[in-house]
């Protein structure tokens, strides 16, 4: 003690956490304990409501998993219940996402068969890594493979705080389902190359083992696929390059009077100016704008220009 982290629902406040600090303050005022409070961190998880009602045995009113296990396998139930709601808040039980967690599930399956004749198995950049560097001038001339490379880095990082620090499991599972939407854009012929190599190696080294919390079981298999001996479960937690974890580029969109109309990649100290001068002369843009009189034009740096016409 004391304890790391708790976890308890709304209804344990005071039939166990307020008991638990009440106790160990005393304690500590009889100089029995050096510490006041018993736990260091604190998460009250939410409710599972269904039909209004909170969900329980004694209500009768729970869902029995079985179906969504016998349709779709355990990892999609175990992934869409994790990705339904934050922890922290009630959950309103629908099965509506399940058939999307099961269409994301197939694809990471798709696209790790598709690449793993490129896998290398010794490819993971990580903080302090000499070939970085080196690694960075190979792709200086190959933007599109830099940026993928740089989205891994940001999406290991972005979800390792959300697991470890708050605790936002859904959030951490929508970076991950960005990530591959981006790898299925991605080049082909580009991905085929020396330095494709290297990024493809990176993203399932690392993509794979995040994975794995949400989805063990699929996650063994495609560890497997990709030739690995040693089981995932035992495999470190992937770390990432500080320096690749931020964007040179970020994308803004460009409105007519508050619709989207647009978007552009700009580098990430783009002026207003320059904003304002980009999105008056998209194309896209113009569609909307052509014969009106444009009364104002309002650039919030780094995210959006809105052009008000009438």
């Amino acid at each position: 003690m004391p304890v790391d982290q708790y976890i308890g629902g709304i209804e344990h406040a005071v039939l166990h956490l307020l008991y638990a600090r009440f106790f160990t303050m005393v304690l500590n005022d009889l100089g029995l304990l050096k510490y006041r409070e018993p736990f260091k961190r604190l998460l009250t998880q939410g409710m599972v409501i269904k039909d209004g009602a909170k969900m329980s045995k004694s209500k009768g009113n729970v869902v029995d998993p079985n179906h969504i296990i016998d349709s779709y396998g355990a990892d999609t139930g175990r992934l869409f219940m994790l990705f339904a709601s934050p922890p922290d808040k009630d959950l309103d039980w629908s099965d509506k996402g399940v058939e999307g967690c099961y269409r994301f599930i197939s694809r990471v399956w798709r696209i790790v068969h598709k690449y793993k004749d490129l896998y290398k198995p010794g490819v993971q950049l990580e903080d302090g890594d000499a070939r970085v560097k080196e690694i960075l001038d190979r792709l200086a001339e190959k933007k599109a493979l830099r940026s993928l490379l740089i989205e891994l880095h940001r999406t290991v990082k972005i979800v390792s705080f959300d697991i470890r620090e708050r605790m936002q499991y859904n959030t951490a599972i929508a970076r991950m389902m960005e990530l591959i939407n981006l790898l299925y854009q991605a080049d082909e012929k580009e991905l085929d190359t020396p330095e494709g190599e290297i990024v493809i190696s990176d993203i399932f080294n690392k993509l794979i083992p995040m994975l794995s919390p949400f989805v063990p079981h699929v996650a063994e298999e495609m560890w497997e696929m990709l030739g690995n001996t040693a089981m995932l479960v035992a495999h470190p937690w992937p770390g990432f390059v500080e320096e690749l974890s931020v964007r040179d580029e970020i994308e803004i969109v460009f409105q007519v009077n508050g619709k989207i109309r647009s978007k552009a990649n700009v580098p990430q100290d783009i002026s207003q100016d320059e904003m304002k001068k980009m999105a008056l002369s998209d194309a896209r843009v113009g569609e909307f704008t052509s014969g009106k009189e444009i009364m104002k034009v309002i650039a919030v740096p780094g995210k959006l220009v809105n052009i008000v016409v009438k």
